[in-house]
This record gives C-alpha cells, sequence and structure tokens, in this order.
C-alpha cells in the first residue's frame, strides 16, 4: 500500500463531525470525556484505544469496530514503514558486521 490509511480523527472530522456540524466540545460531552481527548485524535496525536471506540460507536451510531479498524489499519502501515526504512538500512552495512558485534557484547 503506498497511501497511508485514513486515520480515524480524520474519519470523525470529515464523515461525522463536518456534516452535522457536531463541534468537538459537543461530542466530548456526549462521550462524557475531555475535549483533549477528541482533539488529539482528530490532531492525529492520540490513537483510539478500545475504550474510546466504544464511546464514539455510542455518540454516533457506528461501531466500536470501525474505529479500531481503521486504528489498526494506521498503526500497521506506520509499522511497516518503519520496519521497511530500517531492513534497507541494516541491508547496507558489511556482511557479518552484526555477527562480530554480537560477538562484542
Amino acid at each position: 500500500m503506498k497511501r497511508r490509511p485514513t486515520a480515524p480523527g480524520e474519519m470523525l472530522l470529515e464523515e461525522y463531525l463536518r456534516p452535522t456540524a457536531i463541534t468537538q466540545v459537543a461530542l466530548a460531552e456526549k462521550m462524557g470525556v475531555p475535549i483533549q481527548r477528541v482533539n488529539g485524535i482528530i490532531a492525529g496525536r492520540r490513537a483510539v484505544t478500545a475504550e474510546t471506540a466504544i464511546l464514539l460507536s455510542r455518540a454516533l451510531g457506528t461501531t466500536p469496530e470501525l474505529w479500531l479498524n481503521l486504528q489498526v489499519a494506521v498503526d500497521l502501515w506506520d509499522a511497516q514503514q518503519r520496519l521497511g526504512r530500517r531492513a534497507k538500512h541494516s541491508h547496507s552495512r558489511r556482511p557479518g558486521a552484526a555477527a562480530q558485534h554480537s560477538k562484542r557484547t
């Protein structure tokens, strides 16, 4: 996959809040959580947890799986990108360097 999957916060903002004119404050109040939790998810600074997925699903009439699946897709993509860079970097080392290093430790 070449493009990062849609983040839960982007989906929340573009598909649920903007079309219905619900504010982040109103959603946070409906969920019974601090505004910072909702804002952090929308800004991409905070991941959706199982608890938050349940609260979002109750507030918006969706399923918790929707939010968790979006989060897992992003987390997997991010991990694949990080591990892919590490693999490319480790192949650039000279052969046997890791084995020599492990003998010294």
